[in-house]
């Protein structure tokens, strides 16, 4: 392959403000080399990193994704972000290995503000191994477009996910542990029994409680006007369950079936009956 044609990864990298981004900055300042492949985003706390920033930089065609922060004990804030970073890391793994994206396309390092000559080594282990991995879906041997899909589900379901995995994602454990905490069954699992929500519409009273709290306005209605659920929409988050009023009970979660079509737009009108004189 000719010079012109060769690969060079896209690298995102998220970096903790007082700890690996002083690193890096320490690291140019010494003139110390490593593969320019990476596009830094600056963060206060390597906590901060969320689900959705690691997914969605593959979605937008990242080849590997670096996470950096302070060792661990050593987190500038009382909350150890740092743990919640690798925990989230971990499970982002599991999530990536799932759609069929290398989990190796993906790392977490500790780099100290006096550790420049660590950053630049971590820096060129990690471009050269995501150089050798191939371009992203192309090196796993996966068609483009259904990495894509696979992706966008993945991304999708993250608030789902976040619910779900809640108390596991609040864990502080030893660092060795983490690579346990979560299992490929359990994965699987979690994608083949995920809850979608249905609202019913022979108990719909269009008060439009549900409607005023869907975070990602996912529900279509009025006043007098049964509610719809855009399951296209829909991120699984279980607010419209949880505030529909219990004597409607409208709201209905089902898991391992389809959902139910929408009612037609022209039945979903509500003729109420006007009060007795």
């Amino acid at each position: 392959m000719g010079a012109g044609l060769e690969f060079k990864p896209r690298i995102l990298g998220f970096l903790c403000n007082w700890c690996c981004y002083a690193g890096a900055d320490l690291c140019g300042v010494s003139r110390f080399q490593y593969p320019p492949y990476i596009r830094v985003v600056r963060l206060m706390c390597s906590g901060r990193v969320d689900l959705a920033f690691i997914l969605r930089a593959f979605l937008k065609g990242a080849d590997g994704v670096f996470i950096g922060g302070c060792w661990l004990g050593e987190c500038h804030y009382v909350t150890e972000g740092n743990y919640d970073a690798l925990n989230v890391v971990n499970l982002s793994k599991k999530l990536l290995e799932h759609t069929g994206v290398n989990p190796e396309r993906l790392r977490i390092e500790w780099v100290s503000a006096s550790e420049g000559i660590r950053f630049a080594e971590v820096m060129d282990d990690f471009g050269r191994k995501v150089k050798k991995l191939g371009p992203l879906g192309r090196g796993e041997g996966i068609d483009e477009n259904e990495l894509k899909s696979k992706l966008e589900e993945a991304t999708r379901l993250i608030p789902y996910i976040k619910i779900v995995k809640r108390e596991k994602l609040a864990l502080h454990l030893d660092e060795k542990e983490y690579s346990e905490l979560y299992t490929n069954e359990e994965i699987t699992r979690l994608f083949r029994e995920v809850i979608s929500y249905y609202i019913d519409p022979d108990q719909c009273q269009a008060c439009m409680i549900c409607l005023r709290k869907c975070p990602v306005e996912a529900i279509t209605g009025g006043k007098n006007k049964i509610h719809v659920i855009d399951q296209e929409k829909c991120i699984k988050c279980g607010t419209c369950f949880e505030s529909c009023p219990p004597r409607f009970s409208a709201v209905k979660n089902i898991s391992g079936e389809p959902v139910p079509p929408a009612i037609p737009e022209k039945l979903r009108i509500i003729v109420r009956k006007s009060k007795q004189k």
